[in-house]
């Protein structure tokens, strides 16, 4: 996490209880600690398992105590614990709270220019409150991170928004435009004698849709995408610095309606309009896409209106990032709870005398399992998306896009993931899964806002789809000599699978009847997504097997190629009737595929614990979760009841 603020002698209010997080880098005297930096997967621990604490540096990188141990702490912390008994009113405004606290622990501007940091904060506190990360992540990444972004951020006073006297929101969507956000319609009109724009909704369908712009949280202002009108001439749609309320409510000229609210975490969300309101030429967020002189000149370094405005909006790209992050500490923590209740929930064994866990059953631990391949391939992926993004070189164009591309496939990929994983996990935890206490059901409420936040998966693919059929790409490297078990040969029959999705889009695309270009990409379309999802599990497998070859503890190394294997075999197995009419595998090896993927699953089966224990999750988080401690009973008895009198038997918890 970077940068916490220092407190002063003159500060009622010190950025955090000691140690502050940043501190956790260095000191483990925290309520966590158990050892020497117990949660620190670099620290000498001669307690902890060699194999577990491998998987864990391997998952979170060498710098897990600057990047992921702060904001595991906050995820400790009891002060940002939910009620679950409380209405949705107390808490919205409990997630505005929360926002405080974590903004006393951070520099802000410095957690608002890191990507890695924001995705860190999603990734952890994602699982605590969905609602959280909503208001945190359109703060700090799309509000104060597109202020940092623009000119001329140097003479906007920041002191507001960097101390939350004034939330930051964003308002892009409209109510008439979602994915087609380019033509979206409000505007606002320049007036060169003095020197200000008037920005006005024009109709119904250009209300701002969605921004969390109720009265929770206190003032607000946002960043209001508008179409920039100067002299009747429309130049594109920027970013325009907007007051919307004070401690009274929405300021003259604005009006915000609240939307009815949604499934999972509450979130002030509402519909926001525009009457007449009148703004300084400052409010305009100006760059090399687009600059107004005094004198009402327009200047800019692109000439295509699209592409400012994707400039002005480049925020969404980091974005995207964010919500893969919290589709992945999702699933862990789903993973994690699931995976602990069937180590300790009993049932009947073979005999009627013996009580064995759920997960000795191979119908139980199988699924789980294969969520844990997919959970360890999905974190893999995330990072090589970060990382391809923060590595990128802005003076290629093509390996811009090519970065951008990444992140949008990860985006979707891992948070439809996401959605069956922790799907899978409440029905594994039965009726218990059921009960929001437990975690896993606002899990799986909360996903689907991931999935839509910030472009929907499926218009992202197209997008990525489309841009995959028209680049030129490299034949896959032939088969390497050896039966699907192999690391090598999965790796090429996935990438073969690609290819071949795109070979037959390519040729539908040419057999298309030409002049009409919406027939011809539907007529492509099925085979181009199809190949998207094969990119996307070659690129996970990929990202998965790097951590393999990374391992070096034996058994960490064994346990991802192990979970590897059981994530391609699965990919290729449905798959294998496109790879056999390719010839690439054989009918003897397709039907031998589902004995290798038992295989698997029986090396994988004894160590379950282990597998998601490096997950890292603080104990003082899963504690809140009844069903992921063996006394989970005892959460849910009666203390008065004949059974817990004194003479009465005990009863096995």
């Amino acid at each position: 996490m970077p940068g916490p603020r220092t407190a002063t002698a003159a500060d009622p209010n010190p950025p955090y209880p000691n140690p502050s997080p940043a501190s956790l880098a260095t000191d483990a005297s925290g309520p966590n600690a158990s050892g020497p930096d117990s949660h620190h997967p670099d620290a000498a621990d001669p307690g902890a398992d060699p194999t577990t604490a491998e998987l864990t540096r391997l998952l979170f990188g060498t710098d897990h105590g600057r990047t992921h141990a702060p904001w595991r702490q906050l995820l400790a912390d009891p002060r940002l614990r939910n009620d679950p008994a409380a209405g949705s009113a107390d808490r919205i405004a409990a997630s505005y709270r929360r926002l405080r606290e974590v903004n006393r622990a951070v520099d802000a501007t410095a957690l608002a220019t890191d990507p890695v940091a924001l995705s860190a904060l999603h990734e952890w506190l994602g699982p605590l409150d969905g609602a959280l990360i909503v208001v945190a992540g359109i703060h700090y990444n799309l509000f104060l991170g597109s202020l940092l972004d623009h000119d001329p951020h140097e003479k906007r006073p920041l002191a507001p928004y960097l101390a939350m006297e004034r939330i930051g929101t964003f308002l892009c969507t409209e109510l008439g435009h979602g994915n087609d956000a380019a033509a979206l319609r409000t505007t606002a009109v320049y007036d060169r004698t003095d020197r200000t724009f008037t920005l006005r909704t024009p109709d119904a369908g250009a209300q701002k849709f969605m921004p969390n712009t109720g009265p929770a949280g206190g003032p607000k202002s946002a960043v209001v995408a508008a179409r920039l009108l100067v002299d009747g001439r429309d130049h594109g749609i920027f970013l325009f610095l907007t007051p919307l309320t004070d401690e009274a409510g929405p300021l003259p000229g604005v009006t915000v309606r609240p939307l009815p609210r949604r499934p999972g975490s509450p979130v002030d969300h509402c519909l926001t309009s525009f009457d007449e309101v009148l703004l300084p030429q400052e409010a305009l967020l100006t760059g090399a896409h687009g600059r107004l002189g005094h004198d009402a000149t327009f200047t800019s370094a692109l000439g295509s209106k699209r592409k400012r405005f994707l400039t002005s909006i480049g925020r969404v790209t980091i974005g995207k990032l964010c919500m893969s992050a919290a589709a992945v500490g999702a699933a862990r923590t789903a993973l994690t709870v699931a995976i602990r209740y069937a180590h300790h929930r009993e049932v009947t064994g073979a005999r009627a005398d013996r009580r064995i866990p759920v997960w000795a059953h191979r119908s139980h631990h199988g699924p789980l399992l294969e969520a844990a391949a997919t959970a360890y391939a999905m974190t893999a992926l995330h990072r090589a998306a970060v990382a391809r993004w923060t590595g990128r070189d802005d003076a290629d164009p093509a390996e811009v896009a090519a970065a951008e591309r990444q992140v949008a496939v990860a985006k979707g990929w891992t948070t439809w993931q996401a959605r069956s994983l922790i799907i899978e996990c409440r029905e594994r935890c039965g009726a218990q899964g059921l009960l929001p206490v437990n975690g896993i059901t606002p899990l799986a409420m909360d996903i689907e806002g991931t999935i839509t936040a910030e472009g929907d998966n499926l218009a992202l693919w197209a997008k990525a789809g489309a841009e995959l059929l028209l680049a030129e790409s490299a034949p896959p490297a032939a088969v390497p000599a050896g039966g699907p078990e192999h690391p090598a040969v999965l790796q090429a029959l996935l990438h073969a699978a690609e290819q071949a999705h795109l070979a037959r889009a390519r040729t539908l695309l040419r057999q298309a009847p030409p002049g009409d270009g919406l027939r011809r990409w539907n007529t492509a379309s099925p085979a181009a997504l199809a190949a998207v999802t094969a990119h996307a599990e070659r690129s996970a497998g990929a990202a998965l097997l790097a951590l393999a070859e990374q391992a070096t503890e034996p058994g960490a190394r064994d346990l991802l190629t192990d979970l590897y294997r059981l994530f391609a075999l699965r990919r290729v197995a449905a798959g294998s009737g496109l790879l056999l009419a390719e010839g690439l595998l054989t009918a003897d090896q397709v039907r031998s595929l589902p004995d290798l993927v038992e295989r698997a699953i029986a090396r994988l089966a004894e160590r379950g614990r282990h597998l998601v224990d490096a997950f890292d999750l603080p104990e003082e988080f899963l504690a809140t979760f009844p069903i992921a401690g063996p006394g989970y009973q005892r959460a849910f008895d009666h203390p008065e009841a004949h059974w817990n009198f004194a003479d009465s038997p005990a009863q096995p918890v």
